[in-house]
């Protein structure tokens, strides 16, 4: 695997456990979309070693998902600054995402029965707009998650009492 890009130092990375959890999932997924669908197509194609060959295909989906999940959650970055969050992902294409305080509405602590296990949260962050405005990032360390909100609340009360 390819080393990291290189960052400033404010950004940061995501936890492993977080891959290798998304890993599992990508699995999953991979699984049954990439190889379910190229084990079908298997079987309707009447290709030589059927069951063998669907095998092959959920097993080679199973492969692709796992490392789409990995790969996606370790490049996946966050930063929070005078001005906000910053969320930076980069799978093939780097997409960025910064929410000014000036535009969080309230926030967010989520954590399911696997992200409890590993210690990890997920931060959704609720921005002035319509009902589907918020930016998730999933995969937090636990007291990180906990420090984004405590601070990013406290930073959005500084800024009301300023009003």
């Amino acid at each position: 695997m390819p080393p990291l890009p290189q960052h400033s130092p404010d950004w940061q990375a995501l936890p492993r456990r977080a891959a290798a959890i998304a890993a599992v999932a990508g699995a999953i997924t991979g699984t049954v979309l990439i190889g379910g669908g190229l084990g079908t197509a298997w079987v309707l194609l009447d290709l030589p070693l059927r069951w063998l060959g669907v095998a092959g295909m959920l097993v080679l989906g199973a492969a692709i998902g796992a490392a789409i999940g990995y790969r996606r959650q370790r490049r996946t970055f966050w930063r929070l600054d005078a001005q906000g969050l910053g969320v930076r992902r980069d799978l093939m294409w780097q997409q960025e995402t910064r929410v000014p305080i000036s535009r969080v509405q309230h926030l967010d602590l989520r954590r399911g029965p696997i992200e409890r296990g590993a210690r990890l949260a997920t931060l959704v962050v609720h921005t002035a707009g319509s009902r589907f405005s918020a930016v998730s990032l999933s995969g937090l360390d636990g007291e990180d998650a906990e420090r984004l909100r405590d601070t990013l609340a406290h930073q959005l009360d500084r800024d009301d009492d300023a009003l």
